[in-house]
């Protein structure tokens, strides 16, 4: 009844007809939404937090907190932290921050490293390797150049390699777990 009065009042009035197609695009793109997948920040995030499960530091940088930070621009915006919102490993309480400076990475656990920090790499790893921090990334060949976890794209699906001497070398022990399931170890 409601619907052949819509139908009725669109073809008479124009300004309807308009309605009526922007209720059903809304309503399409809502379904779309709601039935498809995380989104590939999702999935990132998830392995950020993650992540912080499978791996042991020789030293706490802060025994109540385990910080994830993003060094460069930022992929994630909001995603990361409501990926972390309320969770805890090993009863640390997880927190994001972004940083502008390798210097400022002093006391963060996990390290994101944006794709903008290309160009240094080099020389961010250099100045993390005696943090002892778990450095992520998902530009391409970061567990190559030095880094320990990178993302990777594969069958449409993210996944992970890991560069097992990188960390071993930043006093890391990474989970056997974790190193299973990553698509290819370095540094066997």
């Amino acid at each position: 009844m409601v619907r052949s009065h819509l139908l009725r009042e669109a073809f008479r009035r124009p300004r309807y007809t308009i309605h009526l197609v922007l209720v059903i695009l809304l309503s399409t793109v809502i379904s779309w939404s709601q039935s498809a997948g995380p989104t590939e920040l999702q999935v990132k995030a998830a392995y950020l937090y993650n992540f912080g499960k499978f791996v042991t530091w020789q030293t706490d940088h802060a025994p109540d907190t385990l910080q994830i930070c993003l060094l460069g621009k930022d992929p994630f915006g909001a995603v990361l932290d409501s990926t972390v919102a309320g969770e805890r490993i090993a009863g640390r309480t997880i927190t994001v921050r972004r940083l502008a400076r390798v210097q400022d990475a002093g006391p963060c656990s996990i390290l994101f490293i944006s794709a903008s920090e290309e160009g240094k790499l080099g020389s961010v790893l250099a100045s993390t390797q005696s943090l002892s921090l778990l450095t992520i990334s998902d530009m391409p060949h970061f567990v190559e150049k030095g880094g320990m976890i990178g993302f990777v794209k594969q069958d449409d699906r993210i996944r992970f390699e890991v560069n097992r001497k990188a960390a071993e070398e930043s006093h890391l022990a990474l989970s056997s777990e974790l190193l299973k399931v990553a698509v290819k170890v370095f540094g066997n």
